[in-house]
């Protein structure tokens, strides 16, 4: 079971020499995981709430996307976009049969984003630059994501930024209408905002957004990069709320944990991405594409939409009783596999505490414990791990 070759301490002396430190990182070294559980080099057992960053949506080692990436290194890991590949048509049709449109590969979530930005200022083609985007959201690191992102301090020592962004407050459609101007291509949105706290849209708000944008002839983008590939219980983040974007950007658990993104785009739209116009160099590569088809098989073999539909209501229970009896719990936001449980306090001694008791999680936005568990999370497994953060928060 453990896969190291040498001690946590080892390895954390190896990137104190080698390695940027511009992450903070946890003072352990993982090795190995299978399913929503991970070692260390001390061979110490994790439940994984929080697998990837959200990534690792079928959690680790799933066995189909194993299969798939060994089958496919053996015949082509790389090849450029100057030539076809099956696998990704493959992963092209099983994500626009169950979507919509046309797919643009990348590998990341902040690349989708800057391509989708990109789209929608050439198919606007009459000056139309500006995008409107909210308050908490978080686009990627890039900069025109990051412009995006409407957040101050994701902006601090880099200025100046791009212009052409503008920012509203969130499900307040009223300021959004006030925003938008002669300048306007586009409205740029998470359906659930992730990062920002797990802030969830109303569907009012999304069709307001979709009926604003056909009166002035602006393009919706959605954001998918969390809510996509099963997340909220539906295939996409938009069949939840029933409100069709004209492009949609994903990543993260796209490739179940291999580094890929993704642009949807209408099939009106999708022209405008002209040749020559955006690349992406090792974007629709075989092994990513190869990895993203396993990944769709396993949620549609494995039922693991109705899972997450099933786990979903099962952590907003425990989550919702538990705040009864809890003053330090303020709210609760569900939404699929996004868990947020906001806190009176400060959410990030949460994290430590927990992981000294087996679990991991995340505090994001001062506040907020934020849970992204495999969509393939079992019942025994949400009570253990929300055993663990009650016993924590219940000490705090």
């Amino acid at each position: 079971m453990n896969a190291a070759t040498r001690s946590s301490h080892e390895t954390i002396e190896q990137f104190n020499r080698y390695v940027i430190p511009n992450y903070r990182r946890y003072p352990i070294s993982l090795v190995h995981g299978e399913g929503s559980y991970v070692w260390d080099a001390e061979g110490n057992r994790y439940l994984d709430f929080f697998p990837g960053w959200g990534c690792n949506i079928l959690g680790y080692a799933p066995p189909r996307l194993v299969r798939a990436i060994q089958d496919q290194a053996e015949h082509l890991i790389h090849i450029p976009n100057t030539w076809f590949t099956e696998p990704q048509g493959d992963f092209a049709e099983a994500l626009c049969t169950r979507g919509f449109g046309k797919a643009f590969f990348c590998n990341s979530g902040a690349e989708a984003n800057e391509g989708a930005i990109k789209l929608a200022r050439m198919h606007a083609n009459d000056g139309r630059y500006k995008v409107l985007t909210f308050l908490n959201g978080f686009h990627g690191r890039t900069f025109a994501a990051v412009t995006a992102t409407a957040q101050p301090k994701y902006h601090e020592g880099i200025q100046p930024l791009l212009p052409g962004f503008i920012y509203a407050p969130y499900n307040d459609l009223e300021a959004a209408k006030k925003l938008i101007d002669d300048e306007t291509c586009a409205i740029l949105l998470e359906p659930v905002q992730g990062e920002g706290g797990v802030n969830i849209a109303t569907p009012e708000f999304l069709q307001g957004l979709r009926d604003l944008c056909d009166e002035k002839k602006m393009l919706l983008i959605f954001d998918e990069v969390q809510t996509g590939m099963g997340r909220l219980g539906t295939w996409f983040g938009y069949q939840h709320f029933d409100v069709q974007p004209d492009i949609m950007t994903l990543a993260k658990g796209l490739a179940g944990g291999v580094a890929c993104g993704a642009i949807i785009s209408t099939d009106e739209v999708a022209p405008s991405l002209r040749p020559g116009m955006h690349a992406s160099t090792f974007g629709g590569n075989p092994l990513a594409m190869a990895a993203g088809v396993a990944t769709v098989q396993t949620i549609e073999e494995d039922g693991l939409l109705e899972n997450v539909r099933e786990m979903s209501a099962r952590f907003e229970k425990y989550f919702t009783n538990l705040k009864k009896t809890l003053p330090l719990i303020t709210d609760v936001r569900v939404c699929g596999m996004m868990i947020g449980v906001e806190l009176a306090t400060a959410a990030t001694p949460a994290v430590g505490a927990c992981m000294e008791r087996g679990l991991l999680i995340n505090a994001t936005h001062d506040t907020v414990v934020r849970l992204l568990p495999p969509l393939n999370v079992t019942a025994e497994q949400v009570d253990e791990g929300c055993d663990v953060i009650a016993e924590v928060l219940k000490a705090m």
